[in-house]
Order: C-alpha cells, then sequence, then structure tokens
C-alpha cells in the first residue's frame, strides 16, 4: 500500500469533543458495494449508516501457518468466527478478507462472502483498508479471524457505538485484566481517562501499582471499529515511534491525535495464536458440542 512521507495533520481532535468527520476527509470516492448477505434476525440494516463486519484471514503465520482453515469440532476456524459473526447486532454486510484461494473457497463453501486482497497487505488493517476504498460503509468492525469464540455481545455494543457516535473515529474493547495477563507481554494492557478514551496501550504492565488497588488494570481486546475516513487516514500514515517500539498498530493513532474509545466488557474470549492455543479451544468447543 503507498504510504504518504508527510500525512495530513487532524486540527483539534480531541478525547470527547471530536470535530465533524470532514477533518477526517480522504482523497478516494466510494465506490458501491455487492448488496448487502443476511446476517440475522436481530440486525437492522440503516442505509443511512451502513456498517460492515471485515473479517481479516490470513494463510500464512509465523506460529500456527493456516490456521484460518485449522478444524475445530468439525468445521474450520474461519467458519466458527464467521458464524458468531453472524450474531452481531448493527452489522449491515460481513465479509472475510483474505489473501489465500484456499480460504476464499473455504468461506464460500459454507455460504460466506469473501473478497481476495492482496498478498503485501501489512497487517488487518491494511487489508481492510484496501477494500473498503471501494466500499460506502460508513463504519467497519475489524473482526479477528482468528477467535473462533467472539462475543457476539460485546462486538454488537462496538458496532452499534459507530452508529450512535459518528464523532469517534476509533472504538475498541478492554476487558479486567488477571495478574498473570498483566505480567505477559503478549496481554496488551490499556489505561483510559476519566472519559472511557485511551491514554496509551502496552505490553508493559500499566498502570504501575505503587498504590494497589485504586485502578482496576485492563487488558485490551483486539478489536477495532472505525469510521472509514479514520480507517482510511490511520492506513495512510507513516508508522509511529511508539507504535514500532511495543509493537502496537494502535499507537500510530494516538500519536496522530486520533482518539480510541475503548468500552469495557466482562471478559475476553480465548484467540488462537499457537498450536497451544487451538487445542485449548478444540476442547472448549468439543464440550459444547
Amino acid at each position: 500500500m503507498h504510504r504518504r512521507d508527510a500525512p495530513r495533520e487532524l486540527p483539534g481532535l480531541r478525547a470527547v469533543d471530536t470535530p465533524a468527520p470532514a477533518a477526517l476527509l480522504w482523497d478516494v470516492p466510494p465506490e458501491k458495494i455487492t448488496p448487502e448477505k443476511s446476517l440475522s434476525s436481530k440486525t437492522e440494516v440503516s442505509a443511512q449508516y451502513p456498517v460492515v463486519g471485515a473479517i481479516p484471514a490470513r494463510y500464512a503465520s509465523s506460529r500456527l501457518p493456516g490456521k484460518a482453515l485449522a478444524e475445530i469440532a468439525g468445521r474450520p476456524m474461519i467458519e466458527h468466527v464467521y458464524r458468531r459473526a453472524q450474531e452481531v447486532e448493527g452489522l449491515d454486510r460481513l465479509v472475510v478478507l483474505t489473501d489465500d484461494e484456499r480460504i476464499l473457497e473455504a468461506v464460500e463453501g459454507f455460504g460466506g462472502e469473501a473478497q481476495m486482497t492482496p498478498e503485501d497487505c501489512a497487517s488487518g488493517t491494511d487489508r481492510i483498508a484496501w477494500a473498503a476504498r471501494n466500499w460506502t460503509a460508513a463504519a467497519i468492525v475489524n473482526i479477528q479471524g482468528d477467535e473462533p469464540l467472539i462475543d457476539p455481545e460485546g462486538v454488537s455494543r462496538l458496532a452499534l457505538h459507530l452508529r450512535d457516535f459518528p464523532d469517534d473515529p476509533l472504538v475498541t474493547l478492554a476487558a479486567p485484566a488477571t495478574e498473570q495477563e498483566l505480567q505477559e507481554p503478549s496481554s496488551v494492557k490499556v489505561v483510559l481517562d476519566r472519559r472511557g478514551y485511551a491514554l496509551y496501550f502496552s505490553r508493559a504492565a500499566i498502570p504501575y501499582g505503587r498504590t494497589p488497588g485504586i485502578i482496576r488494570p485492563l487488558k485490551h481486546i483486539g478489536i477495532y471499529g472505525y469510521q472509514r475516513r479514520a480507517l482510511l487516514h490511520m492506513a495512510g500514515l507513516t508508522p509511529t515511534p511508539l507504535e514500532q517500539t511495543e509493537g502496537l498498530e494502535q499507537l500510530r493513532a494516538l500519536e496522530n491525535g486520533m482518539p480510541i474509545r475503548v468500552l469495557e466488557v466482562r471478559e475476553a474470549s480465548p484467540g488462537v495464536d499457537t498450536p497451544e492455543d487451538l487445542e485449548q479451544v478444540r476442547r472448549l468447543l468439543e464440550d459444547k458440542a
């Protein structure tokens, strides 16, 4: 994806009093998207403010190659993610974005919608931004393709928030962190201001508990909602120092003055990053079956 060396400033963005979306204008006019697919009886399609659920799923993975097609309780993992995402309220379309024909065929095989994207997309955000340039969607929810136990209720809150609060450019989720998660670099922590906007994300244990019991530590859940213009703007920004230091893409938004609203949920669903994670999720789903 082409990145600009000198991205535009976002003048006046503040945590609550965010300016009108015109401050996030992008220079690519949207085109008409394909007809929406039915999601669930609970979903109300909004022609005035369409929200798309996007599931980025690439085949290559350094720790678990092909995990999107890993079999869990007789179905590929991507099908479990898709079917649970169909229960989310507030989505008008649901599409898997992949760089591999095998994933495309698997999704179409169980009746889902999928779209091919370039192999050189550096991240899930870049993959979604590439596709969203041709969508008329007002907002997009980034649903992780490696969370077959994703909580539809939490994602519904995020999708509906995007529609109800269009001045919030980015929205994400967090849940109470356990003591073990607080110490694990693989579990990202987040601290908020008093209005519910992110102050910082880190792999370190934040906040440092010099005086314990005042603040409940929060674990970030890597599901994002973007106003379309904010997504395209963020994808056009160059990586930032804190982002590169921590290895956390969301810091690019904070370093460029884009507020991130954080909605708290009860707990995080387990993701699949390693063979051990996959076996744990298999046991959980097989027990339910």
